[in-house]
């Protein structure tokens, strides 16, 4: 799950990380509101949007006054907003963060991440900060520092000194970035986040170690225990698609293709993308219904699926292990009746009662193409989409 930048500094400002004053606001009157009650003599004008690349898109301004504030309200609310994240749809803006500015001496990169080939956490940093880590990693990798923590004790504080110092802290401001490091690591492990991302962390010329941005990841399967980060979900910024789907605790993602998919399990489905690519196919969507598949979710992930403009046909690939072929055949039936599909639809099945699943799609009537493996379905998929 992600949030936005002004949410994730609150965050992090009660875990004692220092971050600039700011104020969100839905509406020019309240950035005008927001600029006064701040009390600057700059100020920053900051989409929020859940993606990266705002700057050099036009979505962050400098003003000097509270009219140039206002008038860049004004040009930024209600935007479409394209980055390098968005993809070119890009985002409506619909608020903004206004922030004070600060006199800003020399900017890093400090990160955080989970490291799946080590099962730890990592912390990355950089001297190369107010650019995008990958560009970083690609033209001058021996400028990131990376310390890898140990889950029992947790990040130490001469960890944290020698990441300052290779990345050319200040020595006057080490203890600061120390202190900086070790806030942002319990805030990290105390809220599930799965990304951390402080970009850029800034020396002043007042002396003060910041983060001037702030992005904050979380790991949706610990919002159960994270109420207070749940709050802080924005629909908006969220496919609808994927919003429908977690009512009914399906895992869809979507994509840009023109074949919808429907598996049981994630690496079956995964598969089934990359067998649809094989044979010359795009996969419009990931869409695993999981272990426990009812008639009723299969006709809600059927739904899903056709609320896609972009779908021409569906391929149903499933492996009945502790789900049941019937099961899934008496869904697709019923889901085919509901939604008067009327697009190409190819099932295979495999597994527990796979004969009984067969012969309930064969006696139904229905418009069905049957797959005897799941190389024949996306063969048929594809040759039928196009």
């Amino acid at each position: 799950m992600n949030i936005h930048e002004y949410q994730g500094k609150e965050i992090l400002r009660k875990y004692g990380v220092s971050v600039p004053n700011g104020k969100v606001a839905f509406t020019p009157d309240e950035a005008v509101k927001a600029s006064e009650e701040l009390g600057s003599s700059v100020y920053v004008v900051k989409a929020q949007i859940h993606a990266g690349g705002r700057g050099k898109a036009g979505g962050v301004k400098i003003a000097k006054t509270k009219d140039e504030v206002k008038g860049f309200a004004e040009e930024l609310l209600g935007k479409t907003l394209v980055t390098h994240q968005t993809g070119p749809e890009g985002r409506e803006i619909k608020r903004l963060l206004i922030e004070e500015g600060c006199d800003i001496q020399k900017e890093y990169y400090i990160g955080l991440v989970l490291d799946r080939a080590t099962s730890r956490i990592v912390l990355m940093a950089s001297e190369e900060g107010g650019t995008e880590i990958e560009e970083v990693a690609e033209k001058t990798p021996e400028k990131i520092v990376k310390v890898v923590i140990d889950p029992a004790i947790g990040l130490q504080g001469y960890q944290a000194r020698e990441v300052a110092f290779k990345i050319n802290i200040p020595t006057k401001l080490v203890g600061q970035a120390v202190k900086f490091m070790t806030s942002l690591y319990n805030a990290f492990i105390e809220k599930d986040c799965s990304i951390a991302e402080i970009n850029p962390l800034v020396v002043t010329g007042d002396g003060k170690v910041m983060a001037l941005d702030a992005k904050l990841n979380f790991d949706s399967n610990a919002l159960y225990r994270q109420k207070d980060i749940l709050e802080y979900r924005d629909l908006d910024e969220e496919d609808p698609k994927e919003i429908e789907a977690s009512k009914y605790d399906l895992s869809y993602i979507s994509l840009d293709g023109n074949i919808g998919c429907m598996v049981n399990g994630a690496g079956l489905a995964m598969s089934t993308m990359d067998i649809i690519k094989h044979y010359g196919g795009d996969p419009a969507n990931f869409l695993d219904v999981g272990g426990g598949a009812t008639a009723e979710k299969v006709t809600e992930a059927f739904k899903i699926i056709l609320s896609d403009q972009n779908v021409k046909g569906i391929f149903v690939n499933i492996f009945g292990g502790i789900m049941k072929c019937d099961v899934i055949a008496e869904g697709v039936v019923e889901a085919t009746k509901q939604v008067g599909l009327t697009l190409p639809l190819v099932v295979r099945l495999e597994g527990t009662n796979v004969e009984l699943g067969k012969k309930i799609l064969s006696d139904s009537g229905l418009n069905i193409t049957s797959a005897e493996s799941m190389a024949d379905g996306a063969e048929k998929i594809v040759s039928l989409v196009k």
